[in-house]
């Protein structure tokens, strides 16, 4: 079963149990996932499973800021409601790697690409692009970008 199939499944129990935060949440994304779809190649296109953690991840990064600008501006009740978003939605992605494992990838990507590490006058920084490229494609999804940047950027320095 994809993860759209998933979601679908999971918007009908939704349905059914008459859980209307969950429900409203599947929705959003469903709704998103359609767009991708209808951008990626027309309204009838399906969307495989990296498009659809593509856009989870998305989400969640919309659902952060929400929930960031709500407690700045006072209002915890909406702030609470974007984090309930945000648990729903990490539910559909993949396991996140271990600070090991994304050690290990980034090393891997350093090597493979071959940035040199250490470098006082900063010509492993500006290797950065190419070694996140490919400790992106390494990742497949399972690590979000700012960790992965922060651990690139602290062994590239």
């Amino acid at each position: 079963m994809t993860l759209s199939e998933q979601i679908d499944h999971d918007l009908k129990e939704a349905m059914k149990a008459r859980d209307a935060a969950r429900l409203g949440t599947l929705r959003m994304v469903k709704s998103a996932l359609k767009y991708a779809a209808i951008e990626k190649s027309g309204a009838d296109a399906v969307i495989d499973d990296e498009t659809a953690v593509s856009v989870l991840r998305k989400q969640i990064k919309q659902r952060e800021d929400a929930a960031e600008g709500f407690e700045k501006g006072g209002r915890p009740d909406s702030a609470a409601s974007e984090r309930a978003e945000i648990i729903v939605l990490s539910a559909y992605l993949p396991a996140a790697l271990s600070p090991e494992e994304l050690e290990k990838i980034v090393t891997e990507a350093i090597a493979e690409v071959g940035a040199s590490l250490g470098t006082p006058d900063g010509v492993g920084k500006a290797q950065m692009g190419s070694v996140m490229k490919a400790a992106q494609a390494k990742a497949e999804g399972r690590a979000d970008g700012k960790s992965l940047s922060a651990l690139v950027q602290k062994l590239l320095s």
